[in-house]
């Protein structure tokens, strides 16, 4: 026996656009990925359109990648100020300028969407997993430097950082929480 199911009517755009077509399902598709001339050279804003693109996500890696494997961030590496700062410092400099501009970008979509989509996170250090107060500071610090509504902050989902989520929940900081690998995570979590 065959069963057949009717698809929602999607529109033409999203017809040719697969990923765009997943709105209609109630899907929003989220970026792993964050690069300055993105931000900079409308590619963003293009996949918004375009693709339906609802989020973004960055973590360490992610902007370890871009850094090293470009000149795109010399604006700030080579800065007299640079000079002055650690290599966290530095790090946070570029990733806050990045993640304030991407959520400016996403802006419309967080505003369109009354706030269900148009998210962009940023992730506490990973070194502070097992550190319940640091990261509780550190989600408080991030939160105030980018200083934009659609900011979720990324806080693992270790027996550490459970209490920081309830916390940060609790003060109103979106909150995109990470490994979440077992199902006994979940369950915390929720």
């Amino acid at each position: 026996m065959t069963t057949s199911a009717t698809l929602p009517n999607t529109g033409s755009q999203s017809a040719s656009n697969p990923l765009k077509g997943l709105l209609a399902y109630g899907q929003s598709p989220w970026m792993d990925y964050i690069r300055r001339d993105l931000l900079t050279g409308g590619g963003l804003k293009k996949m918004i359109a375009e693709d339906g693109l609802r989020g973004m996500t960055s973590n360490p890696a992610i902007f370890e990648k871009s850094i090293t494997g470009s000149a795109l961030y010399n604006d700030i590496l080579d800065s007299p100020e640079a000079k002055s700062l650690n290599a966290k410092q530095l790090f946070e400099k570029i990733a806050i300028r990045d993640v304030q501009d991407a959520c400016d970008i996403f802006k419309p979509v967080y505003d369109e969407s009354k706030h269900r989509d148009g998210y962009v996170s940023l992730e506490v250090s990973p070194f502070l997993a097992n550190d319940t107060n640091g990261t509780l500071e550190e989600a408080r610090r991030l939160w105030n430097a980018v200083n934009r509504p659609n900011l979720m902050i990324k806080v693992p989902a270790t027996p550490e950082g459970v209490p920081a989520i309830r916390q940060l929940l609790e003060e109103g900081l979106n909150i995109n929480i990470t490994l979440l690998f077992a199902q006994a995570a979940y369950e915390k979590v929720a």
